[in-house]
């Protein structure tokens, strides 16, 4: 069935009757397409159902374009980020073509997943703003950590859960709700693996997050766990290029402090909490999902 959005996908785009889109379309990673198969593992495989997963992933391919630009990123999945190759300029109109494009499908699917996934871009927006400005400093507020990476990245998955519950007539907030908790969940669980993993696996340099001032779950687990001193130490590297003996010695004080698997665990609950959803339901499909999700390495 995914092979199904990737052709309507590319219908999409020849539709846009321009080679300069469609070549720099072609350059874009597909990723793991999970907005697409969660609404196909919800919802089926009917035209409507399609042409809503194909909209979700260009949306998605849209977002990416606008972070990397926004994140001074040059390298995703391993490969030259378009920015890094075309420049930001191109990176953000392409970006701001497909949101474009993806809006005007919509119409032609129904009002009401319209509405669902429209409100999404607007949170994702939102998000993406929030993130800029909570990476000017080191922030410490939890909550607003959390507001952010539903903001930016679950709300699209509650999205795409909630319109394909629409569409197949199924209970939309109980999926909705499972979509939320992977969405916040996925986000964690990335946050992790960008201090765990080394750079060949995650397709982009490791740490680049804190370099990029951005201070996720596990940095304000160890900053409220480390002695006064060890804890400026922690905030004067924020933001700033850091060298092998640094990454090294956040890495130890992570792993002393225990807050990898501390912020693992938050995660777990989440996923805990989307599996007893979707099992209430008979959806192991659904179940399998989320395991896989807080499971992966990658």
């Amino acid at each position: 069935m995914l092979s199904a959005v990737e052709r309507k996908i590319e219908q999409f785009i020849v539709d846009l009757n321009d080679k300069e889109v469609r070549a720099l379309y072609s350059k874009l990673p597909h990723g793991k397409r999970l907005r697409a198969k969660l609404i196909l593992t919800i919802a089926g495989s009917g035209l409507s159902v399609i042409k809503t997963a194909a909209v979700v992933e260009m949306i998605h391919a849209a977002s990416l374009l606008h972070d990397d630009v926004i994140d001074d990123a040059y390298t995703r999945r391993s490969r030259p980020s378009l920015n890094a190759v075309y420049g930001n300029k191109t990176a953000i109109m392409l970006g701001d073509i497909l949101y474009s494009k993806g809006f005007l499908e919509l119409n032609a699917i129904s009002p009401e997943v319209a509405k669902i996934v429209s409100n999404a871009v607007v949170q994702l927006s939102l998000g993406e703003l929030k993130d800029v400005s909570l990476s000017k400093t080191f922030n410490l507020d939890k909550e607003m950590y959390l507001e952010m990476i539903y903001q930016k990245t679950a709300s699209l998955m509650e999205a795409s859960a909630g319109a394909a519950a629409y569409l197949s007539g199924k209970d939309k907030t109980a999926y909705m709700t499972y979509g939320r908790n992977l969405g916040i969940a996925f986000q964690m669980i990335d946050d992790i693996l960008d201090i765990t993993m080394d750079t060949e696996t995650l397709g982009k340099p490791a740490l680049h997050d804190f370099e990029e001032g951005k201070t996720t779950l596990p940095y304000i687990y160890l900053y409220e766990a480390l002695e006064s001193k060890e804890a400026e130490k922690l905030k004067s590297l924020h933001g700033k290029k850091l060298t092998t003996d640094e990454q090294q010695w956040i890495k130890m004080m992570m792993h002393n402090t225990s807050v990898i698997q501390k912020s693992y665990n938050e995660a777990k609950v989440l996923i805990d909490e989307a599996i007893a959803l979707m099992d209430e339901k008979g959806e192991k499909a659904l179940s399998n999902i989320a395991i896989a999700m807080i499971e992966r390495n990658f």
